[in-house]
């Protein structure tokens, strides 16, 4: 079943082409990735999809829901993490999960659902008792995962999930973004790191200048275009 269905993206910054037709699509339980280097269009095809840019053109459905025209149906199922993403440093981790559970839902018991799954999540533990500012960096990355993932979306949207996080740290939240993914969910990302692309992805986009230059398994690029790794995919894709 397809999750995402995106046809024919453009987006237009005036007389800049930041996304230049662009389709693709993610199926439930995939984890399908965004690769390119910085400018190519990647966080620009991650906001509309999360509902924050609007598109120039083009047509993208969640479960077959028009996200333009139902855009508020469509907000219901999914979530996104920002690469700059923060937390309320003055609450303690516990207090934090609970207050995005009742932005999510009305439903006090649903409330205490979301939050018991996303505190399990976060594995902080004790440690949800403490306010976030005293966290490390990894530590609120977590947070801020288990928070997007809490409502359990039909499409989890992840730009750089693990940036600037030791490696411990980035192990972690690779292993919860696979184990939510083996629970149905699916998932949009986006990383510069082509080691966790290849051990999380499914299937990989090759973007550059708004353009998706190839598409496939990271098995599939690899072999297609005899290469080690899927950074040196995207080297001979890009020259």
């Amino acid at each position: 079943m397809k999750v995402l269905e995106v046809k024919n993206l453009v987006k237009n910054y005036g007389n800049i082409e930041a996304v230049k037709n662009v389709s693709f699509d993610i199926l439930e339980d995939e984890i399908f990735a965004l690769v390119g280097p910085n400018g190519a269009g990647k966080s620009t095809i991650l906001k509309i999809v999360a509902t924050i840019l609007n598109p120039t053109s083009g047509e993208i459905l969640i479960e077959g829901k028009d996200l333009i025209k139902e855009a508020n149906k469509v907000r219901e199922m999914i979530s996104y993490l920002p690469e700059e993403a923060g937390a309320y440093r003055n609450l303690t981790g516990r207090s934090y999960l609970k207050f995005m559970a009742a932005m999510y839902i009305d439903d006090t018991q649903k409330q205490k659902e979301y939050t018991g799954f996303a505190e399990e999540l976060t594995g902080l533990k004790d440690r949800l008792r403490d306010k976030v500012k005293t966290y490390s960096k990894g530590m609120t990355r977590k947070l801020l995962l288990a928070r997007t993932v809490m409502s359990r979306p039909r499409l989890a949207i992840l730009d750089e999930p693990t940036s600037g996080l030791d490696v411990l740290n980035a192990f972690e939240i690779r292993n919860i973004i696979k184990k939510m993914s083996q629970e149905g969910m699916a998932v949009l990302l986006s990383s510069h790191n082509m080691l966790e692309i290849e051990y999380l992805s499914h299937r990989v986009a090759l973007i550059d200048k708004g353009i998706i230059k190839a598409a496939g398994t990271p098995q599939e690029l690899k072999e297609k275009y005899q290469a080690q790794n899927l950074e040196e995919v995207f080297v001979k894709i890009a020259l």
